[in-house]
């Protein structure tokens, strides 16, 4: 294959530039030169039109401009102005740099074109060539030697029985392990007796922590016997979960309590003052007990069974309101969650709680039945 079998060389199409002038056209610099030479034409004509008119005969004014204009296009004056904004309406490098790249991207275009008939070229002649040739040998050289196939067989003899011979193979595929033991390897497979983690789903929270008992049990064990490789650990998930929801529950509570004896105390705060009304109220009740005979510590004690007998009426107005309650709280809740016994007041704690009552009305009404015990009989009776 010679040159002259390669296709010629492209030109450059000129029209694949497509210059984009609007980079280096300078549209201000445009305004200016035409403003300019709009000023000059102006000057030109009024100049023009006055000659005429001082000849005495008014001129054709379209006549006139026309003129006008075109001694005014051929005039030193326009030229100088053309001149001056020459420079400042085209920037040479944007130009320049425009058409670099137009340029380069037209040859990159063009060269990529070319190289590919090139190759197309080259690769159909050079294949003509090499089919032409190996026609040729075929056709010139006679067959020199010829294989007998069943005596190349026969050649070669294996001193292996068949079972050694897969042997052979496996061991050399497997690096000296067996194929279904290599394959378990690779997919993480445990073998029971050497477990690496154990999952245990107790069915409650007794079982749970008998579970823990016994593994801390065994644990202790191995420790007192110096084996602590033998240790397990373990992760109590529910243990966890329940630990941190205690913990909100129990902040939660302690809320609730400190709410619970602010509003306690100002309640035993009111009792004592009701108390005390009670007391300025009833002097003369206190004075004719006096007169009769009742002493001080009756008097205390009237005034004391009074409130005993109001923290217990509140206790137990309280506990009865809040043990009704429970009944369509716990229907609701079971009803919407299928969680039996959400709400439920023990009787112990009602108890406590009745007690706490007649015990924070009994305090609160100390010192107004102390007053009531001191108070003058005599006195008392002239209150009215």
């Amino acid at each position: 294959m010679s040159a002259s079998d390669l296709p010629a060389m492209p030109g450059l199409d000129a029209s694949a530039l497509n210059l984009d002038m609007t980079s280096a056209f300078n549209s201000d610099a445009m305004g200016e030169m035409m403003g300019a030479a709009l000023a000059g034409y102006t000057q030109a004509l009024g100049a023009a039109y006055a000659q005429a008119a001082a000849s005495g005969t008014p001129p054709d004014f379209q006549t006139l401009a026309q003129s006008t204009l075109e001694s005014y296009a051929q005039s030193p004056e326009l030229q100088a102005i053309m001149g001056q904004y020459a420079a400042q309406i085209v920037d040479a490098n944007a130009l320049q740099k425009e058409m670099a790249t137009k340029i380069s991207a037209a040859l990159e275009s063009s060269m990529k074109a070319y190289m590919e008939q090139v190759m197309a070229t080259i690769t159909a002649k050079t294949q003509a060539s090499v089919q032409k040739v190996m026609g040729d040998m075929a056709a010139s050289i006679p067959l020199a030697m010829s294989v007998d196939t069943g005596a190349f067989q026969n050649a070669f003899q294996m001193k292996m029985t068949e079972d050694e011979l897969t042997e052979l193979i496996m061991s050399l595929m497997s690096n000296g392990t067996r194929s279904f033991d290599a394959n378990l390897s690779k997919l993480g497979y445990a073998e029971l007796s050497k477990p690496s983690q154990i999952d245990i789903y107790p069915d409650n929270f007794e079982d749970k922590q008998q579970v823990i008992a016994i593994l801390d049990d065994y644990n202790d064990r191995m420790v007192a016997s110096g084996q602590d490789d033998k240790k397990v650990s373990y992760t109590d998930f529910v243990g966890t979960l329940m630990k941190s929801v205690t913990t909100i529950v129990d902040m939660i509570s302690y809320v609730l309590i400190a709410f619970v004896a602010i509003s306690l105390v100002v309640s035993s705060i009111m009792i004592g003052i009701i108390t005390y009304i009670s007391v300025l109220e009833r002097k003369k009740e206190i004075g004719i007990l006096r007169a009769i005979g009742a002493s001080k510590g009756d008097i205390s004690r009237v005034f004391n069974a009074e409130t005993i007998i109001e923290g217990l009426t509140a206790g137990l107005i309280g506990v009865g309101v809040v043990a009704l309650v429970c009944i369509p709280v716990n229907a609701i809740v079971y009803g919407l969650l299928d969680v039996p016994d959400i709400a439920m007041l023990p009787p112990v704690a009602g108890a406590i709680l009745v007690a706490i009552s007649v015990f924070l009305s009994f305090v609160a009404g100390l010192f107004p039945a102390m007053a009531a015990a001191r108070k003058d009989p005599v006195e008392a009776l002239r209150s009215e």
